[in-house]
């Protein structure tokens, strides 16, 4: 089976002057321009491609790679506005649209909106939306307090930013969890840190917990004996630097810092932490 805007494993029919013909099954033999085809090819054997619609609506193959396919989110420029809505640029040769009703306001040349990629039923054709929150699961099924999730940055508020959480589930970043420089679009790695109540969900940078703290001593350990046993890390010490090293947040360093001292493991100095000498 063939899906229209997503990449598709398919056998190689026939080789043409200008391009191949895949087995695009149910919808027949699909071309492959020439451009597109890469060295080395054989009859029979199969080969990764992204199906869409060209300019005249016809289905169409191409190795390139767009920005996201069908089903996901990704933060893409308008190129141009016309008639029957906005068009992005999203790596491939013909634009994406953007009709109007799946705009939450007029959209610009120039500017960049998040938008689900998704399959129009009537044309067959992969188009956008930005009213993202319809596509976004209102409860938080198959996830927990304290997981791994891959976030998408989305639109900044005053309580911090609204993130997309494994391309299914809305959430918050609050303001005081950020640690380290972001910005709309963004793809990082994040937590889980509460599911409310009403199911809404809290996510954080930071691993939750002593787990956290736990693993970052032995990271402070080994960051140290790399450097000689010290390392100019202080009070002052910018919560951006800190987030450079360590990949956390100043408060939660300060926690491994404090749980290294009691235990004896490091001095703490004026100019900085070195590893307790044991004689």
């Amino acid at each position: 089976m063939v899906n229209i805007g997503k990449f598709n494993n398919l056998r190689i029919v026939k080789k043409v002057d200008f391009g191949l013909y895949l087995d695009g099954g149910e919808f027949g033999e699909l071309l492959l321009p020439t451009r597109y085809v890469p060295a080395n090819v054989e009859i029979d054997s199969f080969i990764d491609v992204f199906i869409y619609s060209d300019s005249e609506d016809r289905l169409i193959a191409t190795t390139e790679k767009p920005l996201a396919q069908v089903d996901e989110f990704a933060l893409l420029k308008v190129v141009s506005v016309g008639t029957i809505g906005a068009f992005l640029s999203w790596g491939l040769t013909k634009d994406l649209l953007v009709p109007y009703r799946e705009q939450n306001q007029k959209m610009e040349v120039g500017r960049q909106y998040i938008v689900r990629v998704y399959l129009d039923e009537k044309t067959n054709r992969p188009v956008a939306s930005a009213k993202i929150d319809k596509f976004l699961n209102q409860i938080p099924i198959d996830v927990y307090e304290g997981e791994q999730v891959d976030l998408m940055i989305c639109n900044q508020t005053d309580l911090g930013y609204k993130v997309i959480i494994n391309n299914v589930f809305g959430g918050v970043l609050y303001q005081n969890e950020i640690f380290k420089n972001i910005t709309r679009g963004d793809r990082i790695k994040g937590y889980i840190k509460k599911i409310r109540e009403d199911k809404k969900i809290d996510v954080c940078l930071d691993k939750p917990g002593f787990e956290k703290v736990d693993e970052l001593t032995d990271l402070i350990i080994q960051k140290l004996t790399q450097n000689g046993g010290f390392m100019p890390l202080t009070d002052k010490t910018s919560p951006e630097k800190i987030s450079d090293i360590f990949g956390v947040s100043k408060k939660t360093f300060k926690k491994a810092i404090g749980a290294l001292y009691k235990s004896r493991k490091i001095e703490i100095l004026d100019s900085g932490i070195k590893l307790e000498n044991k004689t």
